[in-house]
């Protein structure tokens, strides 16, 4: 068979522009959601964290749900696009209104901040863990996939990117500059309706470009039960889990904070905006999309990396360096910017690095639970990459909003020397546990490459039969 023919450069931008979809909002929840609560709702920081860990745990067990149920789809479109093609819009709109700040008292408000962003986030995983079991059913080839992955990781940073350069334009375009609240909620929700009707397009665009062309070896349904018998017993997918969840604290922590890092650290108000074709941006939106940029150089990286030294030893080696890097940013005086963003590249080339080798990895999880059992489980296999996601970020994001409590966080207040010091350790010290946390689950991980080439090679037999 040729190989080239399996997949096209087309289909392979296709895939990618799904994540681009993705993670326009999911960067939004990790850069911008819990600040938006804490400053522009209206809740306080541990309000805002409980709910993050209660909505985000129980999703996460959600996720599972979707894969067992998406496994068991059969379409004329496949298994896992349908998703894309009837979910797109329904993700645009709830994301609009988990944005919007409703004419209610605190109790009111918690209790809608609560139900639209639950419902947000098990539509966001009924669309999401299709999308990502996807990569398991366009080839059956590990090479192929790792390109796949590859374009998936690089058009999730190009979204994410643009999504968060473009944020606080939008909401200074809406808000007409405008410093009042009720200004900018408005100013908020408009703006991610602007990128939800974006996200949208994305994903019929993955839908139409992409096709699943990988058949179960056997032709029989197994059942759920024996499906999540093979899941408990496969020990690489338990080693990911947790190395998923440690990569994800790593990052959601960083991001969380980065917006009350320049706001009462930095004090990039009393900066100023910075002109990018007459097109004004602040410091912290800056920051966050450079990061998108260099995560893009990590992902180019992952490949070559990973070729020559390895996927498992590539993951130690940048999560290495990006807990070494992170204890640093601790010591950076708030005028020394050229030392913030350079240390920003650098820790986000080893995160690019990370994450197409994580999903790239999950994929072969997949094959090798099939390998050993003669049954193949993609959607509840890719379902744990998400709920490691879910989890991650649950964890991160509670300890940052209970944390801001502990430091003594005052929402737009001049914060004293404690809270200050405490915004620090979310881009240093809490980060680097994470990723070093994730080093010493990866290193544990039993899958290498010749043994990749066994399985592959195995059941490529049994297909072909």
């Amino acid at each position: 068979m040729n190989r080239k023919s399996i997949i096209n450069l087309k289909e392979c931008i296709g895939y990618g522009l799904g994540d681009a979809a993705s993670s326009m909002f999911w960067k939004l929840f990790g850069s911008y959601l819990l600040i938006f609560y804490t400053d522009v709702f209206g809740l306080e920081a541990a309000a805002v964290g409980t709910m993050f860990l209660i909505t985000r745990i129980w999703d996460s067990f959600f996720d599972p749900i979707v894969g067992v149920v998406a496994d068991r789809t059969q379409t004329r479109w496949g298994k896992f696009r349908p998703y894309l093609l009837f979910l797109a819009i329904p993700i645009a709109i709830i994301g609009v209104f988990t944005f919007y700040t409703p004419p209610l008292d605190l109790q009111g408000k918690l209790i809608y901040a609560y139900v639209t962003y639950s419902l947000m986030m098990m539509i966001y995983s009924a669309i999401n863990v299709p999308y990502a079991s996807l990569l398991g059913v366009m080839s059956p080839y590990p090479a192929d996939r790792n390109i796949l992955s590859t374009y998936r990781m690089a058009f999730a940073y190009l979204g994410s990117f643009l999504a968060l350069l473009l944020f606080i334009p939008l909401v200074n375009y809406f808000s007409e500059n405008s410093k009042l609240l009720v200004d900018q909620q408005y100013a908020w929700t408009a703006t991610v309706a602007v990128i939800g009707s974006l996200s949208a397009l994305l994903f019929f665009g993955c839908f139409k470009l992409t096709r699943e062309r990988v058949k179960p070896v056997g032709e029989h349904q197994s059942s759920l039960k024996k499906d999540l018998s093979d899941l408990i017993k496969n020990r690489p997918w338990w080693i990911l889990l947790g190395a998923g969840i440690c990569a994800l604290i790593f990052n959601s922590i960083r991001d969380g904070a980065t917006v009350y890092y320049f706001k009462y650290y930095v004090n990039e108000e009393q900066l100023g905006a910075v002109h990018v074709f007459n097109i004004p941006f602040i410091l912290s939106g800056l920051y966050l999309a450079l990061g998108q940029l260099s995560n893009i150089v990590g992902v180019i990286l992952a490949a070559p990396l990973s070729n020559r030294i390895g996927k498992k030893n590539t993951y130690m080696l940048v999560m290495a360096i990006a807990t070494v890097l992170s204890i640093l940013f601790f010591w950076i005086d708030r005028g020394d910017l050229f030392l913030i963003f350079f240390l920003q590249i650098m820790i986000s080339i080893c995160a690019g690095c990370v994450f197409p080798l994580l999903w790239s990895m999950y994929a072969d999880c997949a094959d090798y639970s099939e390998w050993k059992t003669g049954h193949r489980a993609t959607g509840l296999i890719f379902s744990s990459s998400s709920m490691s996601q879910k989890i991650g970020w649950a964890i991160g994001s509670a300890l940052t909003g209970w944390l801001l409590t502990y430091f003594g966080f005052q929402a737009n207040k001049v914060q004293n020397a404690e809270t200050i010091d405490g915004i620090k350790m979310f881009l240093s010290f809490l980060p680097a546990a994470g990723a070093f946390l994730s080093i010493f689950f990866v290193y544990r991980y039993p899958l290498t490459k010749d043994k990749l080439l066994q399985i592959t090679a195995e059941l490529e037999v049994k297909r072909n039969q």
